[in-house]
């Protein structure tokens, strides 16, 4: 016989409407009753019908997720948290790529919008006044995550991109890099940010690098590494070459990295490398990577409960939260005594 809500209400002493708050993820139930609830849920393998609860509701209980390349470790990681953080409150995670295109992007949130899913989650390939003139008739309410758009009035989950790179640059500085070259993004908030924040670090610290020494190109998240290899070339073909290099992110970082050791110079004697997104196998390279981790796994969850009140209340005033970076310090900025 099927297990009903009734059943596991009568079993923990609770009333059936508590039951059913915790499937639909209400927030005024209390963490210890939420959590035994949940708990009974998966020893008996509940599976709520819902078609059935769509049709009472007028909900899909489902959540649209579109970012630029699934296979890239940031958006996969931020997908594997949000995904998870969902499925406690009983929805579901619907996740399309946009393979960085904006037509494509637009093909799959009309996909998305007309199943008819509750929230709709997009880290956008559309510059700005497309993106606002876009959103702005959405009726779904949305949220975007890792890029934004100023002025367009929207939610938004991400890192704070400008002390992302003021951090890595600040770094740089202090084991006393003069020479220090950044390797960025074109056109979406990130890049832009970090770069602001690299410039706002060298400017504090009175530092002037030539101009041709912000070396920047498109489609990071998909070619990262070889993007970074090539923006390393042309560094080391400067009349002075830096001695130390910000990069967009650790893809970038990776290839510009072996761009530095087919050169046959060493890291960081030579050149000193932070990258960004402290991804899981950063410290396992050759040369461990100094990076900025803007807490990915954080930023689904955050995302994930802003996602539960946009449910209940679609016509709250938009939100935006940043996640502060962190540094983590590995080889690729400073050697260890055993290896000096």
């Amino acid at each position: 016989m099927a297990i009903r809500l009734k059943d596991i209400a009568q079993e923990l002493g609770v009333s059936t409407v508590t039951v059913s708050k915790v499937l639909r993820g209400n927030t005024d139930i209390g963490e210890r009753t939420r959590a035994l609830v949940l708990k009974r849920m998966r020893e008996l393998n509940y599976q709520p019908n819902m078609l059935a609860r769509g049709l009472a509701s007028g909900r899909s209980f489902a959540v649209g997720l579109v970012v630029p390349d699934l296979v890239h470790p940031f958006f996969g990681e931020f997908a594997k948290s949000l995904g998870g953080a969902l499925r406690e409150s009983g929805l579901a995670l619907v996740l399309a790529s946009s393979e960085e295109d904006p037509e494509i992007e637009r093909q799959e949130i009309r996909t998305l919008l007309n199943r008819g899913v509750d929230v709709l989650l997009v880290a956008s390939s559309q510059n700005g006044a497309a993106a606002e003139l876009y959103f702005g008739e959405a009726k779904t309410p949305y949220l975007l995550i890792d890029r934004r758009f100023p002025g367009a009035g929207a939610n938004f989950v991400g890192s704070d991109d400008v002390m992302v790179g003021e951090l890595a640059t600040r770094h740089l500085i202090e084991i006393g890099r003069k020479r220090i070259a950044h390797i960025g993004g074109e056109g979406m908030s990130p890049s832009v940010d970090r770069l602001q924040g690299y410039r706002k670090a060298l400017a504090a610290a009175r530092i002037t690098v030539p101009r041709n020494y912000v070396v920047t190109r498109e489609r990071f998240e998909e070619t990262g590494d070889l993007a970074g290899y090539q923006a390393m070339q042309e560094l080391l073909g400067r009349k002075i070459r830096p001695d130390a290099v910000f990069c967009y992110n650790d893809l970038s970082a990776i290839g510009a990295m072996k761009a530095v050791m087919e050169a046959g110079l060493r890291i960081p004697q030579d050149v000193a490398f932070v990258g960004c997104g402290n991804l899981r196998y950063a410290e396992y390279l050759k040369v461990p990577l100094t990076s900025i981790d803007h807490s990915t796994q954080e930023m689904g969850q955050v995302a994930a409960k802003l996602v539960l009140e946009l449910i209940r209340m679609p016509d709250q005033p938009p939100r935006v939260t940043l996640m502060e970076p962190k540094l983590i310090v590995r080889q690729s900025t400073v050697l260890r005594e055993s290896s000096a």
